[in-house]
């Protein structure tokens, strides 16, 4: 399955131009504050775009996928909780019917029979 990322290009090279601006306006000013904050800034989302692009969640369908995703970690998680709980439970029955056992060779029940 292959995704179109021509938004994402369209936008990262808009990202990528507007970087630029700010490098070459804080180069000649200076580097106030403000023009600093907004290169962090530009950097930081273009960075963010690019892992994403790279991870595959840069299209539409991303956020969904995502969500589907948590969705079956969730069911994931609740049936290893629920499996735990009963193997749990099934011991601690097969344990108390030793113990049963136990106690009835104790009394002598199998002399009765």
């Amino acid at each position: 399955m292959t995704f179109s990322n021509e938004p994402f290009r369209t936008r990262l090279a808009g990202r990528e131009d507007m970087l630029a601006s700010l490098l070459s306006q804080a180069s000649e000013e200076g580097a106030e504050l403000d023009t600093l904050r907004a290169i962090v800034e530009e950097t930081s989302e273009l960075a963010g775009e690019r892992v994403l692009s790279r991870l595959g969640l840069a299209d539409a369908g991303a956020e969904g996928d995502l969500a589907d995703l948590r969705e079956l970690l969730a069911a994931w998680r609740d049936a290893k909780s629920s499996a735990w709980k009963a193997f749990i439970e099934w011991a601690i029955r097969a344990l108390l019917a030793l113990l049963l056992i136990g106690i009835a060779v104790r009394l002598g029940v199998w002399d009765l029979l």
